[in-house]
């Protein structure tokens, strides 16, 4: 099985200027040639046939990227509308800023296959190509945000995977994002 970073993924998780909320102590071609070389911990299914995440252990400086919200750092959340890419649309998004979190112990890349990247305009020359990676504690997913499953459901024509909404699965991404927040440095 073959593993290439997406170019959606390298620009999100290693950007031109550094920051302190992406892959740290790590390069693009090391990243991608540790995941093709050590085999994961566990390989978790995704929220969609085409879609699995593999657990590592992180090997890196890399932080937690979702941080519980207290009465003592919700003062230090911030809120704007986004899009991840010049072709999507803008959705409200929020983050902390001047939070530290604790080094991850896990880092989960997320998968897609090779026929989804196709569909969705984005051929890879491997098996599965990165689309994301989530740094956690524990070596479990982490709730997709519940505006990432709203995207996905409208489509590839508006950033999406096309994969219908799960009511279900939306909730419990809310009940944890209700509580936490991704944080920016």
């Amino acid at each position: 099985m073959s593993i290439v970073l997406t170019p959606f993924a390298c620009t999100r998780l290693f950007p031109d200027a550094s920051r302190r909320n992406t892959i740290q102590d790590c390069t693009a071609d090391a990243f991608e040639r540790r995941l093709n070389e050590e085999a994961p911990l566990a390989v978790l299914e995704g929220y969609a046939p085409f879609c699995r995440l593999h657990v590592h252990r992180n090997w890196t400086s890399t932080r937690c990227m979702a941080v519980p919200i207290t009465d003592d750092n919700r003062h230090l959340l911030h809120s704007a509308y986004e899009a991840r890419s010049a072709d999507e649309l803008p959705v409200l998004v929020r983050w902390f800023e001047d939070v530290d979190p604790p080094v991850a112990r896990y880092l989960l890349p997320i998968l897609y296959s090779a026929e989804q990247l196709e569909k969705e305009g984005s051929p890879i020359d491997a098996d599965w190509g990165v689309v994301g990676c989530l740094y956690s504690m524990e070596p479990a997913e982490t709730p997709m945000a519940p505006i990432t499953m709203m995207r996905n459901a409208v489509g590839v024509d508006e950033g999406g995977s096309g994969v219908p909404l799960d009511r279900a699965a939306y909730q419990q991404s809310v009940a944890f994002w209700q509580e936490h927040a991704n944080w920016r440095g």
